[in-house]
């Protein structure tokens, strides 16, 4: 029992590698010629000391297609079906399900329908890109199936999407950091005169000052550590909720509303983040034994996804009710042991981010530097502008320390374009003259339903965010 526990664990933390390393192929695009860039990805390592991948794959030989080049690949494809399931649940939960609580609440219990509706969408979404992949072999990535479909411009779209996913992810890290980390040192004090910064501010820059030497790892192979410990930590928070309903003094007793209308499109933002996964699906589909399995573990991930999701945001809502938090730890009584065990998991949890999420850039500059620098200036380069660029989302996150929107901005902005238009719209081109019309009519309905709601959440969103700064100048002045 405990020999499946410790494979299934293996090959999660081994999947989020291969997302590294995907995110690392994507980008590289913009920095690399694509010789180069094939050359370099096509053996299969866990991230970039050339050690193998220690899971159980067999490998076999797909041929990819670079500039009208085609090269062979080595791609392993070994994992079992509960393994793929295992994974995909992994790569969906996050930072989501901090906010859907609040999103319920603020929505109205109908709203949940959305949020159900969303998790339906996003699956099948989830198996178009399956077909994708099974229309063209060749392909092996997200970029690949837009290039597939639209060519270059196709390609540089997906490269957009993810430098943006990874850039506004670490803002809403640490502006969870922010606000997590108040709650847990509350009462704590600190003063320094020559810095015109808040307690919570000064807290916030040491947390992240004592994350940044993750930023400075030699070996990035050790960064799977990390992507244990933040898996460790989603655990933590998500059985959290639940036990402060049995252990707690706090009765789920609270009348959810019916329905807020004009509170939808925002929380259509929050609602859709917690979906988002779809650009690292196609890692997941190459490495499945038996792909035509895919559609199955899609079903089957989605489907406790969302139930997790509906469940987890009812029991907060009626937990909390009109005072529940865009972030459900912080509305969790203090006094209580699994409030304390919540509350750190949520501000440890970003800081194994840093690293991880900035891992592809890390590994660009190494390959960018010339191979005469030593190994400790490439480190000392390396982990310079990666401390850069982390002390500016610092930065940025202290100016605008509002989690729900910029969560919601998020998820209208990037998750919405990932998640429904893209594939929707990447299936549509390239299968056009093998679908009948009405799964036309529903991946083109779809797409314009992708649209408004990104359109009208981005403008919600953005309107609630200027309000907040707005008021935040005026109290200041």
């Amino acid at each position: 029992m405990w020999k499946k526990i410790s494979k299934s664990i293996a090959n999660l933390l081994c999947l989020k590698s291969n997302r590294l390393r995907h995110r690392n192929q994507v980008l590289s695009e913009t920095v690399h010629d694509a010789n180069l860039d094939v050359q370099r990805v096509s053996s299969h390592v866990c991230l970039e000391d050339s050690r193998p991948c220690m899971c159980n794959h067999s490998i076999k030989n797909l041929e990819s297609v670079e500039n009208g080049i085609a090269i062979e690949h080595s791609v392993e494809a070994n994992g079992s079906f509960a393994h793929a399931v295992i994974n995909m649940i992994g790569m969906l939960l996050g930072l989501g399900q901090l906010s859907t609580p609040y999103a319920l609440e603020r929505g109205g219990w109908a709203s949940a329908f959305m949020l159900i509706g969303l998790g339906i969408i996003c699956a099948f979404t989830s198996y178009l890109l399956g077909k994708c992949l099974e229309m063209n072999p060749k392909s092996r990535s997200f970029r690949d199936i837009g290039q597939h479909a639209f060519g270059t411009k196709g390609r540089v779209l997906a490269v957009t999407l993810l430098c943006m996913e990874i850039f506004t992810a670490l803002l809403s890290y640490t502006i969870s950091l922010h606000d997590n980390l108040i709650k847990v040192l509350s009462g704590m004090q600190i003063n320094v005169p020559w810095a015109k910064l808040s307690s919570s501010q000064l807290l916030t820059l040491i947390a992240v000052l004592i994350a940044l030497p993750s930023l400075w790892l030699r070996k990035l192979s050790s960064l799977s550590y990390l992507s244990s410990a933040g898996i460790f930590l989603s655990l933590l928070m998500f059985t959290s909720v639940p036990l402060t309903a049995i252990f707690g003094d706090v009765t789920p007793n609270h009348k959810i509303p019916v329905l807020q209308l004009h509170n939808i499109p925002a929380i259509s933002g929050l609602y859709i983040f917690s979906y988002a996964g779809h650009i690292v699906f196609p890692d997941l589909y190459k490495g499945m034994k038996d792909p035509s399995k895919f559609t199955k573990v899609s079903i089957v991930s989605f489907t406790i996804v969302t139930t997790l999701y509906t469940t987890l945001a009812f029991l907060g809502a009626k937990l909390f009710g009109p005072e529940v938090s865009p972030q459900i730890t912080l509305s969790m009584p203090p006094h209580l042991v699994v409030t304390k065990i919540a509350l750190w998991a949520t501000v440890l949890t970003p800081m194994t981010k840093y690293a991880l999420e900035l891992a592809p850039l890390a590994i660009q500059l190494d390959h960018k530097l010339p191979d005469s620098m030593s190994s400790k200036s490439k480190m000392i380069i390396r982990g310079g502008v990666c401390s850069f660029i982390v002390i500016t989302i610092l930065v940025l996150a202290l100016s605008v320390p509002y989690f729900e929107y910029v969560l919601s901005l998020t998820g209208s902005l990037v998750s919405v374009a990932i998640c429904v238009i893209l594939p929707c719209a990447f299936y549509t081109k390239i299968c056009w003259g093998q679908i009948s019309k009405p799964l036309i009519v529903l991946n083109l309905s779809l797409i314009t339903f992708g649209f408004l709601l990104g359109i009208v959440g981005t403008i919600s969103s953005s309107k609630l965010l200027l309000q907040s700064l707005r008021r935040r100048g005026h109290h200041s002045a």
